[in-house]
Parts: structure tokens; sequence; C-alpha cells
């Protein structure tokens, strides 16, 4: 049990301080540094979380099925449990970057203020908005008429950008203008899918039977509210596949 508190006797906090915050302990009475996720609570050990977090038991964490069950705050007896966050979602903070949960983002501030840097505050909830780039730009292609092949491009951005693929025209003094696919082209389809990962796209240009007119260069456009990305292929029409070594 809790007997009176003699604050002179309470052991003493780390010269440095402590890394996610001070609590104090199950009896109100002492400071100590409060535990991080992942790290024991509870128990005859008897750690307490930091600010922000929860002390999950083991045995209840199995068992429940509509999320952990919290451990009473001043219970010292009874198995130890695991200290998580309570806001288990990234979140954006106000350094641009992107925080597993609001426990990372406070970490971070944490740390960024012990090196005399500002802290770091909560933008907004789910990830940080960015730019699209692309992951895998498509590939240049040499094949021969009649043949089936198909361009990829994936890219990623937040919000999930929109893809599109054009052909484009050069004329004589440099790029003349731009072809939105498929237009009327019988022979050529455009296939667009979410992933394979979150905020990804993957597209597809896929050309059967090839003809002499598909040769030319194609180009991938990603594009969200934070901006546009593009990479481009060629794709080369040839008589015969013995060509294809050759002019490689």
């Amino acid at each position: 049990g809790c007997g009176p508190c003699d604050a002179a006797r309470c052991p003493a906090l780390p010269a440095r301080g402590c890394p996610l915050g001070r609590v104090r302990d199950t009896c109100g009475c002492c400071w100590q540094c409060g535990r991080g996720e992942g790290e024991a609570c509870g128990g005859a050990a008897g750690g307490r979380c930091a600010p922000g977090l929860e002390c999950v038991k083991s045995r209840q964490r199995r068992k429940a099925k509509g999320g952990p069950v919290p451990v009473a705050a001043a219970a010292p007896a009874g198995p130890p449990g695991v200290c998580l966050c309570k806001s288990r979602y990234p979140v954006c903070g106000s350094d641009g970057l992107t925080y597993g949960s609001g426990c990372q983002l406070r970490a971070a501030s944490l740390r960024a203020q012990s090196r005399g840097e500002p802290a770091i505050s909560q933008r907004s909830k789910g990830a940080c908005e960015q730019g699209p780039s692309i992951v895998t730009p498509p590939k240049d292609i040499w094949n021969v008429t009649g043949a089936q092949i198909y361009l990829s491009c994936e890219v990623i951005g937040i919000p999930t950008p929109v893809l599109i693929w054009n052909k484009i025209i050069r004329g004589q003094y440099g790029v003349q203008r731009m072809e939105l696919l498929p237009g009327d082209r019988e022979n050529l389809a455009i296939q667009t899918r979410g992933g394979p990962e979150k905020h990804e796209v993957t597209g597809w240009v896929l050309i059967s039977p090839l003809s002499k007119e598909d040769a030319g260069e194609y180009e991938c456009h990603a594009s969200n509210a934070k901006g546009e990305a593009t990479a481009s292929a060629k794709i080369h029409v040839v008589e015969t596949l013995h060509e294809i070594a050759l002019t490689k």
C-alpha cells in the first residue's frame, strides 16, 4: 500500500531529464520517467506510461477484440502490461514529417527541444501531404509489328495522384503537342489501379497489335494538389527480332 508521501525519500530523476516526460508513481508521490511505447508498465515494478500512452495488460490485449483495455491508473499489483499510444494513427507534424502516432510526434518534439530546437506540434491527423513522385518509371521497348506490348508506371503521393498517359508528338523545334491517350486508337488501352502500397497508383499502356504508327515517346503524368511528376519511355518498332539486338 501507499504510506505517507515523503518527497525527500524519492529517487532522483536522471540529470538529463526524462526523454518522454515525467509522471507520478502509482502512489502519486514521487516523480519518475514515463515509459515509452512497447515498454513494460504496471505489475510489481510499477512503471508508469508517459503522457499520451496507456498501460494495457497482456492478458487483456489478447482477450479484447474491441480494442485494448486500460489498466487502472493506480493499480501497482496484477500482471504487467505494455505502454501503447492512445492515438494509434499517423499524424502530420509542423516539421512536415509524418509520424506513426501522436506519441512518436511528442517524443520527437521533446528530443528537438532538448537540442534547443523548436517544439513540433501536430498539424493534422493523417500523413502529411506530398507531391507525386515516380516510384517505377516506364522502360524503353523494342519490338516487331504485330506484337503485344505494354508500358507501366508506378507513382506515389498524398493525396493519391491521378495518373494519365500522353504520347509526345515532337516537331522540328521540340515538343509540338501532347496526345492524351487512349484517344480513338483501337489497338491501345489504358489501365490504372491503386497500389501496390498505400497512396500509390500503377498505370499501363497496352498496345496490341503493335504498328509502326505506335512508335514514339510516351509520357506517364502524375498530379495531385501538391504538384506533378512525369517520366517517359520510347517504343521502337522494328521489322525483325534480329534488328533488336543490333539496335540496342
